[in-house]
Parts: C-alpha cells; sequence; structure tokens
C-alpha cells in the first residue's frame, strides 16, 4: 500500500489571505498535528491536541481561530470579541500573540488581536478592550479580572476559547480561575485545549471545559527523532561540573545557540558570574524578572544578540531548593524565602526559542515532563538539536527514570548515550575554574542581583516622569556604591597553548615542547648605584640637596669666564 497523501495548505479551504502569510513564513507544508487538527477545527468541533514541544501546536489552533472570524465577518455586521485565548504564562501569551499577527499580515484591517497578559496597566487594556478586538489573548488570572470588571463581555459573542499548554494550567495554580471563568462563557462555543502530555490535570480540564471531544493523540515520541536530536549524559560532581562547562564553552566544542538549565533563581546568577570571569557573555532568564525584561530577553536571544542563556525553569517556583533536600529543611527554606516570584512564568514550557543547537541541563531536571519540556526547546521544526545532562550521584536515580520513560517511545533502545569527555585531558582547565567557582560567593550573588534591579529601575519608562520631577533620586541611583560582585581577572579569558588537550594543540607547539632546550639560568640583576641606604641616608641627601636648608650655594661661572 503507499502511503496516504499529505494535505497542504491549500487544500484545506483557507482564505486566500492567510495563505499569502503562510507563504511569507516559508512554511512549505503542515506538519502532522497541523495536518490533522485544522480540518477538524474548521468543522467546529471541540478538540484536545496532544503533540511533543516543536510541532507547530499554535499555528494548528490559531490558523482556524482566523478563518472562522473571517468567515463570521461576512455574515455578522456588529464588532465584538470572538476568540478567547488563554496561555498560562506571560512569555506564551507574547508569543502566540505574536504568531497571529504573522498570520493576519494580510487581513490586520479585518482581524484584530490584542495581548492583556500583563498586570501593570489595566486602564490601557481597558481602552484597548472598549475597541472589542477579535482575539483577546492572556493568562486566566487577567482574563477573570477584566471580566470581573466588565471590561469585557463574553457572555453573548464568543465563539472559540482555546486553552494552551493545558498541562501547566493547573501546576501554574488556575484551577479556581478556569472554574470560575467559564461562567462568564455563553452556553454554546467551540473549546480546544493543546498540550505536549496528557496528564491527569488534562484529563481534568478536559472534562470541565470540552464537550464530546475529538483526542488528537499522535502516535509519534514526545521528542524528536534521535536523527534530529542527539541525547547526552555526563557523570559529574559540583566542581567537575563547572570546569567541564568552562572546557566546552571555551574550545568551541559545543557550537551554537546554548540554553543552560539550572535548578534554582540564585544559580542563574552563580553560573553568569562564573562565565563572566572568562568573558563569556550570557543572559538570566527567571520567573523574578518583571515580564517585560522576560519578553526582551527572548527576544534578544532569538535575534542573536546573545548565544547563551541560562535559566530556571518552572520547578524551582514549587521546589526552590530543586527538590534534593529533605522534606523537613525544604519546608525550613520555604518558610525563610521572601522572594517574590512571578507564578505567570515559565521559561522551560513552550517558549519558542529560535535556532537553539543546544540545551545543557547543568543541573539534571526533577520529572520526565521536565526533562521532555527542557528538550523541547531544540530541534524545533526540522532543525537539529543536542540535549546534554550533567549528572551527579545524587542526580541518578532521576537519570534512570527518564531514560526508562523515553525508550518506550524509541522501542526499548537506550536515548541517554554516554558523553565521551576525557575529563584528564583538561585538567589545566580544573583549578582555574575551581577558583572561579569559589569566587563567586553568596555576597556576590546577591549584589548582582541588587545590580540588576538599579539597571531595571533606571530604564523602567514608567519612572521616567518621576525621575524628571525628582532629579535627586535619580542622582542618588546613579552615584551609588560601585557593586563589587566578582573581581575579573583578565587573563583568564585567554586560553595558554599549554592548557589544551594535545589533540587541539597545533603541530608546531607539540614540536617545540618535545625538542626544547634547556632554559638558560637567570642571571641575577645587579643593583644600580645610588639606590641602596637606608631612610636616614634618603633624608640627609634630600636636606644637602636642598639649599634653604643646608645654606649651601653653588657659584655661578660668569658668562664671559673662560
Amino acid at each position: 500500500m503507499g502511503e496516504e497523501k499529505k494535505v497542504m495548505f491549500h487544500e484545506m479551504e483557507l482564505d486566500d489571505r492567510i495563505l499569502k502569510a503562510i507563504s511569507q513564513l516559508g512554511w512549505p507544508e503542515p506538519t502532522l498535528i497541523q495536518e490533522t487538527a485544522i480540518p477538524l477545527l474548521l468543522e467546529g468541533k471541540d478538540v484536545l491536541m496532544r503533540a511533543r514541544t516543536g510541532s507547530g501546536k499554535t499555528a494548528a489552533f490559531t490558523v482556524p481561530v482566523i478563518q472562522k472570524i473571517l468567515n463570521l465577518k461576512n455574515t455578522s455586521t456588529h464588532q465584538c470579541i470572538r476568540a478567547l485565548i488563554l496561555s498560562p504564562s506571560k512569555e506564551l501569551c507574547g508569543q502566540i500573540t505574536s504568531v497571529i499577527g504573522d498570520l493576519t499580515t494580510k487581513c490586520a484591517r479585518e482581524v484584530k488581536c490584542i495581548d492583556i497578559s500583563s498586570s501593570g496597566d489595566t486602564q490601557t487594556q481597558k481602552a484597548l478592550l472598549s475597541d472589542k478586538p477579535d482575539i483577546v489573548v492572556a493568562t486566566p488570572s487577567r482574563a477573570l479580572v477584566h471580566l470581573k470588571a466588565n471590561n469585557m463581555r463574553l457572555k453573548e459573542d464568543l465563539a472559540v476559547m482555546v486553552v494552551d499548554e493545558a498541562d501547566l494550567v493547573f501546576s501554574f495554580g488556575y484551577e479556581d480561575e478556569i472554574k470560575e471563568l467559564l461562567g462568564y462563557l455563553p452556553k454554546i462555543y467551540q473549546a480546544v485545549l493543546a498540550s505536549a502530555t496528557l496528564s491527569d490535570d488534562v484529563l481534568n480540564l478536559k472534562k470541565i471545559v470540552l464537550r464530546n471531544p475529538v483526542t488528537l493523540k499522535l502516535e509519534e515520541p514526545e521528542l524528536a527523532p534521535s536523527s534530529q536530536l542527539q541525547h547526552y549524559h555526563l557523570f559529574a560532581e559540583e566542581d567537575d561540573k563547572a570546569a567541564i562547562l568552562y572546557a566546552l564553552l571555551k574550545l568551541s566544542l559545543i557550537r551554537g545557540k546554548s540554553i543552560i538549565f539550572v535548578r534554582t533563581v540564585d544559580r542563574c546568577y552563580k553560573l553568569k558570574l562564573y562565565l563572566e570571569q572568562f568573558k563569556i557573555g550570557s543572559c538570566v532568564l527567571n520567573s523574578e524578572l518583571p515580564a517585560a525584561v522576560r519578553c526582551l530577553s527572548v527576544d534578544q536571544f532569538n535575534r542573536g544578540r546573545y548565544q547563551i542563556i541560562i535559566a530556571s525553569d518552572e520547578m524551582a517556583l514549587e521546589q526552590p531548593d530543586g527538590g534534593i533536600l529533605p522534606i523537613e529543611e525544604r519546608k525550613k527554606k520555604k518558610q525563610g524565602s521572601k522572594r517574590r516570584k512571578d507564578k505567570e512564568s515559565g521559561v522551560s514550557r513552550g517558549i519558542d526559542f529560535q535556532h537553539v543547537s543546544n540545551v545543557i541541563n547543568f543541573d539534571f531536571p526533577l520529572d520526565v515532563n521536565s526533562y521532555v519540556h527542557r528538550a523541547g526547546r531544540t530541534a524545533r521544526g526540522n532543525n537539529q538539536g543536542s540535549v546534554l545532562s550533567f549528572v551527579s550521584i545524587r542526580e541518578k536515580p532521576l537519570m534512570d527514570s527518564v531514560e526508562a520513560h523515553l525508550s518506550k517511545g524509541f522501542k526499548t533502545q537506550k536515548v541517554l548515550q554516554k558523553y565521551e569527555f576525557a575529563l584528564e585531558e583538561v585538567e589545566g582547565f580544573r583549578y582555574r575554574s575551581r577558583d572561579a567557582w569559589r569566587a563567586v560567593t553568596r555576597i556576590a550573588v546577591r549584589e548582582a542581583r541588587l545590580k540588576e534591579i538599579k539597571q531595571e529601575l533606571l530604564n523602567c519608562k514608567k519612572l521616567q516622569g518621576y525621575f524628571e520631577e525628582n532629579p535627586t533620586d535619580l542622582a542618588a541611583l546613579r552615584r551609588d556604591k560601585a557593586l563589587h560582585t566578582v573581581k575579573v581577572q583578565h587573563h583568564l579569558a585567554h586560553v595558554p597553548e599549554y592548557l589544551l588537550p594535545a589533540a587541539l594543540r597545533s603541530e608546531e607547539t607539540v614540536e617545540d615542547e618535545q625538542d626544547a632546550a634547556p632554559a638558560p639560568v637567570p642571571q641575577k640583576k645587579r643593583k644600580q648605584p645610588g639606590n641602596y641606604g637606608s631612610a636616614k641616608r634618603h633624608k640627609y641627601q634630600a636636606r644637602k640637596n636642598d639649599p634653604l636648608k643646608s645654606f649651601d650655594v653653588k657659584k655661578k661661572t660668569a658668562a664671559g669666564d673662560t
């Protein structure tokens, strides 16, 4: 039997304006989830779609939503909100809005979309909602705020509701918001759930939101095939992890854009300050940064301004210690922590980091789902990628559980291959690394975070008016004491030839070392005359040379004397 013919975009009865936008985006053909889901959604059915990260789920629900709105515009005369798209994090909301903007370039006047996920400018959002845009993108909590304030009404005209990354909605604490929000929706509307996993939370959400749904569970592994995405692991303890990372980056054994995942926010800054000592630039992304800063960091990373991004994933929100400490110690730490984290932030989940070549798990993820979503940041679409995980002895049980789960989808073959790395070959890097890692103290990390807050205050647009009226406050901020985080030693940026492994040294250097003659014995420097003597002698000499103190004036010779 021959293979079934693939359905192309132009065969899905889509509007010409959408097809032109798809062509501009350079999408040659639909992915498997798009090919399956778009026709079902165009028929008006409720759909639960499960597909691996990076498979094109966002376009699979945004294309039918736009098509449905264009169809309704032909029959309806009044302007109203037709679609509500909910996502658990602000970064994902921004990403969805961007995709809709790209798909509506040819029908921007007909289809309007706004993002109300940010929590700062409620009055501005109220003004935007008064224009009744066709599509509203929001987190569940922000949507509920505006519904309660009567800033948007969905009871009569809403046609479609989409919940993206449905497996995160409950884990981010939105269960009550979702149940309350459903009371503001009409009795009949089309609902869509999109998720990378079919967890118990997704099945519970399915019962609440969907009616007689079609469940699309594509027969594919949770991650890209081994020909596209390679998984490696390397056993290393804390000091060795830092040394290996330094060697891999400095010797260019890892090339292209990289995301380094760590367990906690403090470790983000510790690793950033550690790499700074070797002139390796990086950007920090975590849940404690403001939403605008996080979105800007992702955008700059996608544009190529940074090659390395250091991230703490959403598990750190629930287990600040990383899940390694015993439960009693964990409770003590949790009570002592006063830092405010943004629950509407998720780094490892769903965010479309573009053209990422490598994901490095500096700290191994705490569960299988977290590993899947971290690995899903690379090898998106048809691109190649690799995942390298550093595994300590305490983290080995976590790796074994991930291996057991992933091998089921790859026909029981071994997924996490051992990374061949001879640590003794880079022994010279270890002493540098050890000193640099220990130089990043808790005080250095704290001051680095204070410095970042100060920079955000200076860059904040909302405070510009205040600073204009109170220039002394601005001057006080700028004249603040220098924050001595970690002393940068410039010689560390250069890797001398003798530190390189033998395989990476130039042939001339190796021959020179083998045939090198014994070095000449350095001769002792002779002391220059006049530089010896005690302090008393120097004072005596100074008094003698001063005519005001010695009263000894040398006679000048006359000009005519010979």
